[in-house]
């Protein structure tokens, strides 16, 4: 009976829908709770990927087993970043009211996300290599390795940093922007979007449709001007 529990149970984990299935639930049960209970440390991505984590460890699945069974979401990742201008497009209007706003943010913002993480690596005696791949920590994750590759950082390094950061903002963004009296929901989004990119974008679309918005636009755009920019400045600099 044991050996028949045991080979049941073995087909489960190795079935290919079971790191789909753990994730999603994982995502969706970590997410209930903190609607209910509003407690910041329950963040949805972060909880959820150290629940994963827990799962994967205590059913002995590899990272590699797991990353095969979940290729299905990685490719949907696509089509729910080019779903961001449905928001963006019902909102168009506002947005072109607020063109030069939202240039002079992403513009100041941007440099200064950018400048004040190398310059605060310097300062702790971090090296070339650090401070090049921590500098694109405020972008999307392809970006962000395309980039610090580019620059002379380690790729891999750039999306942890990338994950960190996300992870961060979205936990003591929303908090730190009601203690600081921002309410607009325009200037919400932007700054979730510039700081924590898509786990921001995610927690300013719980906000609402217009923070979301601001959101996705901030985070596009800081995405293509740290991609163009930033190998510029370093090349004009070095």
């Amino acid at each position: 009976m044991n050996l028949e529990w045991q080979g049941a149970w073995e087909s489960v984990i190795h079935h290919p829908l079971f790191g789909i299935g753990i994730t999603l639930g994982a995502y969706q049960l970590v997410l209930a709770a903190y609607e209910k209970t509003r407690w910041i440390f329950l963040q949805p991505v972060l909880a959820s990927m150290l629940l994963v984590i827990g799962v994967l460890v205590s059913c002995g699945l590899s990272y590699v087993e797991y990353r095969k069974s979940t290729e299905i979401l990685s490719i949907l990742l696509g089509p729910a970043t080019v779903a961001l201008a449905v928001p963006l497009y019902l909102n168009l209007r506002r947005i072109r009211q607020l063109f030069w706003p939202i240039f002079t943010t992403l513009v100041i913002g941007g440099v200064l996300a950018t400048g004040l993480v190398v310059l605060l690596g310097w300062w702790f005696g971090a090296g070339h290599m650090m401070l090049m791949t921590l500098a694109p920590k405020s972008v999307t994750s392809p970006i962000a390795m395309l980039v610090a590759e580019q620059i002379g950082g380690v790729a891999p390094l750039a999306a942890v940093f990338v994950l960190i950061t996300g992870v961060i903002g979205a936990i003591v963004g929303p908090g730190l922007l009601r203690l600081l009296g921002v309410h607009s929901p325009e200037a919400r989004g932007m700054a979730l979007g510039m700081t924590a990119h898509a786990v921001g974008t995610s927690v300013a679309l719980q906000e609402g449709e217009e923070c979301g918005a601001f959101a996705a636009l901030a985070m596009s755009l800081m995405g293509v001007g740290t991609a163009v920019f930033l190998p510029l400045a370093v090349t004009l600099v070095v």
